[in-house]
């Protein structure tokens, strides 16, 4: 299907089973959630749905699974994150198989690249598809950068058209569109700055703590848009301890606590992750009891 890239994109958290395979019952219960809400697509297989734990099978079943229950009502985007071209490629291939609607695609793996290679390898990846391509700009992260000059090369490739920004610095908002005007989406990729770049004019939110609170990630993005700053801002205000859940290193973890904590998910992590326990458990525990104890009453954010 032919889409947007603007609004709000879920990065879907992988529930697992207590034998350690995908909760595919589960999974459905937060993906209703997220259709409910109003976001507008979906992600597979990115950080927070544990893709480097995944086998490619379970990622099929992932994608599958998604494709018949949102019957081509959302768009499906399938992450590819590895450490070698030729796997790179090979996840392409298997993302054109599958039928899914786009790809969000991240750096090498493993192995700093340069400016160069870092071009090329993005390039390849567009070269092997004909399906649109996001690419995700975390160098906090993953410790490489996509500078606005390699972005002038990499518009050469039509269908790489759409970013995830998520350098943690809002100013870049603004350099992409002094530069390059519209010729790519961006969609802010961190859940602490998201209403600070739609206000910037960001075409949309690829959000982590919507796993657990989906409709009041929805009402923020809606409300900005609709030009409601105040109903946004007050919004946002509450959620921030919980959105600060996202800039951690165990935000999959922290997140996967909440959506178990609104019922629309479960804790169950796969190694090397662990649960988490001790005092760090109960300081998560206040934050989201403490979301939870003051969620805000939401306006009819669909109708806007």
């Amino acid at each position: 299907m032919k889409f947007s890239w603007q609004g709000v994109f879920p990065a879907l958290l992988t529930p697992f089973t207590a034998d350690d395979k995908p909760d595919l019952t589960l999974f459905g219960k937060n993906l209703d959630a997220q259709v409910e809400a109003g976001v507008d697509g979906i992600i597979l297989g990115g950080t927070l749905g544990e893709a480097s734990t995944l086998q490619t099978e379970e990622k099929k079943q992932l994608v599958e699974y998604s494709l018949k229950k949102l019957a081509g009502k959302k768009p499906v985007v399938l992450n590819i994150a590895e450490s070698s071209g030729r796997e790179a490629l090979r996840q392409v291939e298997l993302a054109n198989e599958w039928g899914v609607d786009g790809i969000m695609a991240l750096p090498p793996m493993r192995y700093k690249s340069d400016a160069g290679e870092t071009i090329a390898w993005f390039k390849m990846i567009a070269d092997k598809t004909t399906l649109p391509v996001m690419i995700y700009n975390n160098p906090v992260d993953y410790k490489i950068e996509v500078t606005p000059d390699m972005f002038a090369e990499l518009a050469e490739k039509e269908n790489i058209n759409a970013i995830k920004e998520s350098t943690r610095d809002v100013t870049n908002v603004t350099r992409m569109r002094n530069r390059f005007g519209d010729r790519f989406k961006i969609l802010c990729g961190v859940d602490t700055v998201a209403m600070e770049e739609l206000c910037l004019g960001a075409d949309g939110w690829v959000a982590g703590l919507v796993d657990a609170f989906p409709k009041e990630t929805v009402a923020i993005y809606r409300l900005v848009k609709a030009g409601k700053i105040a109903e946004a801002t007050a919004i946002y205000r509450w959620f921030m301890p919980l959105l600060e859940l996202d800039i951690h290193p165990k935000l999959v973890q922290y997140i996967k606590m909440a959506a178990a904590a609104t019922g629309i998910g479960s804790e169950i992590v796969r190694a090397p992750r662990l649960q988490i326990t001790g005092d760090e458990r109960i300081q998560v525990e206040a934050i989201i009891a403490e979301g939870l104890k003051n969620r805000p009453v939401l306006p009819d954010y669909l109708a806007l």
